[in-house]
């Protein structure tokens, strides 16, 4: 997936940035299988949007499963392209994992031994 299209800045996309990355994070979360399948994933999500500060338990409570999905993807998004990419694809997990280690980049993220990518969802 394009992160770009997904999560960027009213300063790379002008002023309609937000409505126009959470619409493109809502279809991309239609036209996938979602990846927060479960009600145990929904609800990690749930509680790590929570753990954000960014929204109160009604807000989040309302969410629907597509929405969830959505943020998800956005947040997975976000952290690609602060590791200076624009796909998973275009990571260099060597430099990600030194940015991470010193603070500079989301730790979230990650390429484990089995040469598959994980976003860690925990406190």
């Amino acid at each position: 997936m394009n992160c770009f299209t997904l999560s960027h800045s009213a300063f790379e996309g002008g002023e309609n940035a937000g409505q126009n990355t959470w619409n493109a994070s809502k279809k991309q979360a239609l036209n996938s299988s979602p990846p927060l399948n479960t009600p145990e994933k929904l609800q990690a999500m749930r509680d790590f949007a929570r753990e954000s500060g960014g929204w109160n338990r009604e807000e989040i409570a309302a969410w629907s499963d597509n929405e969830l999905n959505a943020l998800f993807l956005q947040w997975i998004a976000g952290d690609v392209r602060e590791l200076g990419a624009d796909s998973l694809g275009e990571i260099d997990w060597e430099e990600a994992e030194e940015m991470q280690s010193e603070g500079q980049a989301p730790s979230n993220i990650f390429k484990g031994d089995d040469g598959k990518i994980y976003f860690y969802l925990g406190n």
